[in-house]
């Protein structure tokens, strides 16, 4: 018998048109979109279906658009496969994603999981206002070539540092603008067979967004949250959590941390899990799972 884990997309999943069809498919998908527009205080089926990319990708917006999606798709697994979520045994989320999860495994409601995304989403914007920053995706090079590239490129004193281990062969870097438009010619002469700029509003996973620890911590200590009925995986340390002392800590952590994806989904596999979902917008974590194991099954929902 399959061990199946759920995972959950982060910033950078998104697209528009995210959650049409579920919106079109379930009165749940009309419901929670309404009810998701109320807490944030705008419309924001209108933004996920209808754009514009500029105003969906802004951070403030990405992370409560994925956050519901993929709740969303839930409830489409929820109504078609009652069978599978019954029989999930784990999940994880990447970056953002871990919010879901933990949501998801019944460690925070639906509504404070979005106030605290939200929130997250703000805070992060207005810590990336504050210095100019950018993110920089290195293909082709292990951990330590790309440590050594960082070295290399930083410039004027910036931060540069890995931001996200992906998978084998796929690492990004954070850090100061002027440092990641460095990142490419030194990557490329080290053997890196592309560097890929990401859209993105600042440099996450670094002290860069230290200015959003403190009003994230407040709000994760004010919101009401309970043991999991499931382990979930955290980014910061691709190991096993339950309780909520834990998960206000680690969600903290994670936003000047980098986050251990392969390490996490490497430790998923060792625990035996064999079967995953996507739940919500993109394919990406499907694309990462084939580069760290080709054989498990995957399947998507909510696309």
């Amino acid at each position: 018998m399959s061990k199946i884990a759920f995972l959950f997309p982060g910033q950078g999943a998104q697209s528009i048109g995210m959650g049409k069809s579920l919106f079109d498919e379930l009165p749940v998908a009309v419901k929670m979109f309404d009810h998701a527009s109320d807490v944030l205080g705008f419309d924001l089926a209108d933004v996920c279906f209808n754009g514009p990319a500029d105003r969906l990708n802004m951070t403030e917006i990405s992370q409560p658009a994925l956050f519901v999606t993929s709740m969303i798709a839930l409830e489409k697994l929820k109504q078609e496969s009652p069978d599978v979520v019954e029989s999930c045994a784990g999940t994880a989320g990447l970056s953002l994603g871990e919010y879901t999860a933990i949501a998801f495994a019944g460690g925070m409601s639906f509504e404070d999981g979005l106030k605290l995304v939200q929130l997250r989403g703000q805070v992060m914007q207005a810590a990336a206002d504050q210095t100019a920053g950018s993110m920089v995706s290195v293909l082709g090079l292990d951990r330590e070539v790309v440590q050594e590239v960082c070295e290399k490129a930083r410039v004027d004193g910036e931060v540069l540092q890995i931001a996200n281990l992906l998978c084998k062969g796929n690492i990004v870097v954070s850090g100061g603008q002027k440092s990641c438009e460095a990142v490419e010619a030194i990557a490329t002469e080290a053997g890196a067979m592309k560097c890929i700029p990401l859209s993105v509003a600042g440099a996450f996973h670094t002290g860069m967004m230290e200015s959003a620890v403190d009003k994230l911590k407040s709000a994760l200590d004010g919101t009401e949250m309970s043991e999991t009925r499931l382990p979930v995986y955290s980014n910061v340390d691709a190991q096993v959590h339950q309780k909520p002392d834990d998960f206000r800590s680690l969600l903290v952590k994670q936003v000047c941390s980098p986050v251990l994806w392969q390490g996490s989904m490497e430790q998923m596999l060792a625990d035996g899990y064999d079967e995953f979902y996507e739940i919500g917008s993109g394919r990406v974590l499907r694309g990462l799972m084939k580069r760290i194991n080709r054989k498990v099954t995957f399947h998507g929902v909510g696309e």
